[in-house]
């Protein structure tokens, strides 16, 4: 496993970040793992040299952080994982449990830290960009919970490229703490990210780390435009359904398909491989509720695409609008 730094800071990240959102509860999503199948996952991870777990205050309303918690304080020492959660997101009926105030920040990221059984978490990001609150309100609130040592760094996730550009401006102008990473939405079917935000990242020196490198499965080939799929992934994943299935989407698909089998190798490891080698790309998060999908993630990092394969997987991409931001 190859370790590098998150953007511009110190920290050292591996360059696979294990997404778990799958892990918590099927009361949640019916797609979810429950927490005796989730931990093999984790172990598995920890084993391959994967230091870097991404979660969230909503994913399984909050089962999800308490399910990686106990399986990181089982399996690692505190100080050799990089736990990363987010906040944004409604976590109760309430209108001040959701969103980017300061009152919402200082109450999640506490109950965070109490799911995750841990007195800081290494990266606290923002999990969407709040349009009701004063930017400065935001980056108050976190650069507080930088200085109380509840969070390491902080970080983004998707918006516009003028929003983050104005939040970072703001961080340098207060002297407040800044933003270390992007979690962006980033794969072979969805690539509006290299207009702006990508190379305000790289000047920036801000780590990106993509959400949905695979495009929640659709790269893997198994998707279907009638009836989306075989896996119970596929057919309920509605957030899925409304972002690809394309003609165009399935083209970029039938490419990454004659480069996998001219490799002798699946779907997931060029999509995560071409991934991998884009400029600024830090760290992609991937999910796996399956043995293969951590298998084939791991084996991406030894998969290096010559320019003419690099060529011939982004001739068929077609531009989208924008995806992911809510």
């Amino acid at each position: 496993m190859d370790y590098v730094r998150l953007g511009s800071t110190g920290l050292k990240v591996s360059r696979l970040c294990l997404g778990c959102m799958t892990y918590g509860s099927k009361k949640w999503r019916d797609w979810v793992l429950e927490e005796e199948e989730s931990r093999p996952f984790i172990r598995r991870a920890l084993e391959a040299g994967i230091n870097f777990f991404d979660t969230a205050d909503m994913y399984s309303d909050g089962v999800s952080e308490e399910v990686v918690g106990r399986a990181l304080r089982d399996f690692a020492a505190r100080d050799r994982v990089v736990i990363a959660t987010k906040v944004f997101n409604p976590m109760g009926d309430d209108p001040n449990q959701r969103g980017l105030s300061r009152k919402h920040i200082h109450h999640s990221i506490d109950a965070s830290l109490r799911r995750l059984g841990t007195d800081y978490v290494d990266l606290y990001q923002i999990h969407r960009f709040d349009y009701d609150t004063p930017i400065e309100e935001t980056l108050r609130a976190l650069d507080d919970v930088v200085r109380a040592g509840k969070a390491l760094y902080i970080g983004a996730s998707s918006m516009h490229a003028f929003q983050f550009a104005k939040m970072l401006a703001a961080s340098d102008a207060h002297g407040l703490a800044r933003f270390v990473s992007m979690q962006n939405h980033y794969n072979l079917v969805y690539r509006e990210e290299e207009r702006e935000m990508l190379p305000l990242c790289r000047e920036e020196g801000v780590g990106v780390i993509p959400w949905s490198p695979l495009a929640r499965g659709f790269l893997t080939g198994n998707r279907r435009a009638q009836g989306f799929g075989e896996t119970t992934r596929a057919r309920s994943d509605d957030y899925a359904q409304k972002m690809y299935y394309q003609p165009a989407d399935f083209a970029v698909v039938d490419r990454v398909g004659e480069i996998a089998r001219q490799r002798g190798i699946p779907n997931a490891q060029v999509a995560l491989a071409w991934v991998l080698q884009q400029p600024g790309v830090t760290a992609p998060i991937v999910g796996a509720s399956k043995t293969r999908h951590l298998d084939d993630a791991i084996a991406a990092l030894e998969v290096k695409l010559d320019p003419v394969e690099l060529q011939a997987l982004g001739e068929p991409y077609q531009p989208h609008g924008v995806l992911g931001h809510s």
